[in-house]
């Protein structure tokens, strides 16, 4: 029960601090306390080296994923470090991976169900970026009602290839 407490509060500080440290232009705050977290997760878990492959192939979703909607236009990040205008914030790629840590624990209750993942993806994902834009952390370039409906597919659809990795990961 500690462990899906300390992945829930390292998920949501790591999320803040990422957001936060992006809208106040320190763009590398979130990834080091994310990187701490990730440090701490890896100690805790049986199987690190599945884990960290977990957290490694979530990254480079998560790169491939906010990359492609930076290079849309439709989503502006603040501090996008890099500034190479099609590869995602280090920022963005620090929350993914923070998420991915979510998969095997407190979100475990999902694998095997791609459909109720779709589902959930679809709502909190399109959430956590609109409350990324009330932080200031990032904007929508565009009509708002069909960036979060582009974001509710894109979510739905990544939330249920995460959860088949993991699925798969566990079981390696």
């Amino acid at each position: 029960m500690l462990k899906t407490i300390f992945n829930i509060a390292g998920l949501q500080v790591g999320w803040f601090s990422c957001a936060l440290g992006a809208a106040n232009n320190l763009p590398w705050l979130g990834p080091a306390v994310v990187a701490v977290y990730l440090l701490i997760h890896l100690y805790l878990v049986d199987d690190r080296k599945q884990e960290a492959w977990l957290i490694l192939i979530v990254g480079l979703i998560g790169t491939i994923v906010d990359g492609l909607l930076r290079y849309s236009g439709l989503l502006i990040y603040e501090s996008a470090v890099p500034v190479i205008h099609w590869l995602a914030p280090v920022w963005i790629i620090a929350m993914w991976m923070l998420f991915s840590t979510t998969l095997n624990h407190s979100l475990s209750w999902l694998k095997g169900r791609p459909w109720l993942s779709f589902l959930l993806g679809a709502i909190f994902g399109p959430l956590s970026y609109i409350a990324g834009t009330r932080l200031e952390a990032i904007a929508f370039n565009g009509d708002w009602w069909t960036i979060v409906g582009m974001l509710a597919i894109v979510w739905g659809a990544s939330m249920m290839l995460l959860m088949l990795l993991a699925e798969r990961n566990a079981k390696y």
